[in-house]
């Protein structure tokens, strides 16, 4: 059983990409089948039984507050700590240092608040879960394949070895393997980092430098939502139920 209990939703960024929709509605209150993608990650990380959420918020921040106080009023979980960036945007490794306090001292779950995948076989986060090993990794990275990955055209991120070893992708070459922005981090990584913006890249540099970096493969397919044009794709793999 794991001991995973906290986890952060980065959900600060500006979604540029899909303005004019975001000129006035924060991405992650874009709704997806019926649901916000918020909603979305929230939930999963509910039924992975993960009690405490940390949420940081920037753009639009007052619209996100009012949201997750619905959610509370519905009695729907996990309970969510906001962590306010509206002064200043932090990047993805600046957003999770300012938090680390909310976080508590131990491994913690890492996850774009944009993000979406059709399910496989088995749940993508109890297996996440499942996997982390504290004594040989200081992060997993939980990765899909570039091929089948809806929405998404780019050339990839790792290259993977069977022991879940990860190497960045060559300069000029495509990988098989995109990560899908869901994570385990251990806050040891943080070390020197404070709340200034910087890339969670930085922390994967320093996992990989101390042998301490892993992927798993997502039993499932990742569902990249950029456009708006991407979010027919995603509601039409969402409804199909889980991905064989």
């Amino acid at each position: 059983m794991s001991t995973i209990t906290h986890a952060m939703l980065l959900a600060a960024g500006l979604g540029t990409r899909m303005r004019p929709l975001t000129e006035t509605l924060p991405k992650p209150l874009v709704p997806v089948g019926g649901r916000t993608m918020l909603d979305h990650a929230l939930d999963r990380l509910d039924e992975a039984g993960i009690g405490e959420a940390v949420v940081n918020v920037h753009w639009l921040a007052d619209q996100m507050v009012r949201h997750l106080d619905a959610r509370r009023t519905q009695g729907r979980g996990p309970r969510v700590t906001i962590s306010d960036e509206t002064a200043a945007l932090l990047d993805s490794g600046g957003g999770v240092a300012k938090a680390l306090p909310l976080l508590g001292p131990d491994p913690f779950l890492v996850l774009n608040a944009d993000i979406l995948w059709q399910e496989g076989l088995v749940p993508a986060l109890p297996r996440l879960l499942a996997h982390f090993d504290a004594a040989s990794m200081d992060a997993l990275l939980l990765l899909a394949p570039t091929v089948s990955a809806t929405g998404y055209d780019g050339p990839g991120d790792f290259l993977m070895d069977p022991d879940g070893v990860l190497v960045r992708r060559p300069e000029n070459q495509v990988a098989p393997f995109v990560f899908t922005g869901v994570q385990i981090l251990s806050p040891s990584l943080f070390g020197g980092f404070g709340p200034a913006p910087f890339s969670l890249n930085r922390i994967y540099d320093r996992a990989a430098e101390a042998g301490r970096l892993r992927g798993l493969r997502l039993d499932g397919r990742l569902l990249h939502v950029g456009t708006m044009e991407s979010i027919a794709e995603a509601e039409a793999a969402l409804a199909e139920g889980p991905h064989p």
